[in-house]
């Protein structure tokens, strides 16, 4: 058999022989002399036509030689590529959302990477990407930055990008021309006279007074307007909704934090150790919270039309400040959680806030939220409701402030919290003992070894 190849192959390109007499040692196909006749010669065709597969490159396509057999002959035939000119449209939105603005920077001729963003669709609750299909160069944008769009509205069209060329062979160097002689130096020039000092400027005249005795300013002033973006519209409406709706209420209430201080320092290392993350005060306040509202579960409670709706649930939003704006995605069941769980759950969404990735299913639902104000600074403030929820804890700076304990005045790390009610579910007495609750959770070293 061996013979018999070599006998076939003897005018062909020495790459061709390679091909066949490969498959054959390798054994995938059994091939009959006349069988293998065909084989070469195709493979012949095929070296030939490799200028012309260069052109239909350039064009956008791609041609694959499938050899495969259908009983006793052999087959040959071509694909075309799914690498051509593409449309981009709006991607499926969640069911709360219906439309959206779109924002970019790109222009026609830009390159991008393979789900690179291209652009970026700015809804009610979030901002979602609009990835590239593959790599490759915009052809045509199709809206505008800022326009209204929907899902399944075109956006632009995209083409591949081409194969990279060879790297042409490096010429060499073209040796330098010899350096020219220098010119002789000129003459010296006759000294010139020092320039005469020049006269100071006449002092400015004063600017002229009003009648009201007042210097008017000269010169002009300039400011700039700049479009809402549609997160800070909703964000604004929904404040105002809250503001219109509820009868919200703030009382207040200090902590003593020497306590969950300590706990925490001395449980830190472990807690890496065994963990992998840090114990934060975030996760401490949080389980406190869950704590009180099911001591207090109508602070947990919503009013639905005529009807008080108790949920036996506690997911408790966080609010996170993003690039964007406030958003507050929800950590869930934090009832059922220890200080490990909601610090995992605490940093994820960190991560993705960072990254502008917070997804309107991260932020759906919740029936409780805290606010931290204390890593700005905050003293004390009052927070607002995050409709429809019926309450907010606010959380404030950590202060050394002088107390009187057991008739002695000492110095002690304190904090202020808030709780800001719907007054029309919730009376002073609730709100006043789901504060004392969480303030009794953390000034208690029992309590808060409890959940660790």
């Amino acid at each position: 058999m061996t013979s018999i190849m070599m006998t076939l192959t003897r005018r062909l390109r020495r790459d061709v022989q390679h091909v066949g007499l490969k498959v054959l040692r390798m054994r995938k196909l059994h091939f009959s002399v006349r069988q293998y006749s065909q084989l070469a010669a195709m493979l012949a065709v095929h070296q030939q036509q490799q200028q012309q597969q260069q052109q239909l490159l350039r064009q956008g396509a791609w041609t694959i030689f499938d050899c495969h057999r259908k009983g006793a002959s052999l087959d040959f035939h071509t694909t075309s590529s799914l690498w051509s000119e593409q449309v981009v449209k709006v991607p499926a939105f969640p069911d709360s959302i219906s439309e959206g603005d779109i924002r970019f920077t790109c222009k026609v001729g830009d390159s991008f990477a393979a789900d690179e963003a291209v652009m970026e669709i700015e809804t009610d609750k979030t901002t979602m990407p609009v990835p590239a299909p593959f790599a490759g160069k915009i052809s045509v944008i199709l809206v505008k930055d800022g326009d209204t769009v929907k899902p399944g509205q075109d956006l632009f069209k995209m083409t591949p990008a081409a194969p990279a060329p060879a790297p042409a062979a490096a010429r060499p160097p073209v040796p330098p021309p010899p350096a020219a002689r220098p010119p002789p130096p000129p003459p010296p020039s006759p000294p010139t006279p020092p320039p005469a000092a020049a006269r100071p400027p006449p002092p400015a005249s004063p600017a002229p007074a009003g009648g009201d005795g007042i210097h008017r300013i000269s010169g002009t002033r300039s400011g700039k307007r700049v479009k809402m973006n549609r997160m800070r519209l909703k964000i604004a409406a929904r404040l105002k909704d809250a503001q219109n709706t509820a009868a919200m209420l703030t009382t207040f209430n200090e902590i003593d934090m020497s306590y969950a201080m300590n706990f925490r320092k001395e449980n830190m290392d472990a807690f890496m150790k065994k963990y992998g993350i840090k114990l934060g005060f975030m996760s401490i306040f949080s389980k406190a919270s869950a704590n009180a509202l099911q001591d207090q579960p109508v602070v947990n409670a919503v009013i639905d039309g005529q009807e008080t709706l108790y949920r036996d649930f506690i997911d408790i939003s966080v609010a996170v400040a993003t690039p964007r704006g406030l958003v507050v995605p929800v950590i869930r069941n934090v009832e059922n959680m220890n200080y490990a769980d909601i610090e995992k759950a605490l940093g994820g969404l960190a991560d993705k806030a960072k990254r502008d990735a917070i997804t309107v299913q991260d932020m759906e639902g919740g029936t409780f939220t805290i606010s931290n104000g204390g890593v700005f600074g905050s003293l004390m403030g009052t927070p607002i409701i995050n409709m429809p929820q019926s309450a907010i804890l606010g959380m404030h700076g950590i202060l050394e402030r002088p107390i009187a304990i057991k008739g002695q005045v000492v110095v002690r790390p304190m904090m202020y919290v808030a709780l800001t009610y719907d007054h029309r579910l919730i009376d002073g007495r609730e709100a006043v003992t789901f504060l004392r609750k969480i303030k009794s959770f953390l000034e208690n070293p029992e309590e808060l070894s409890i959940p660790l």
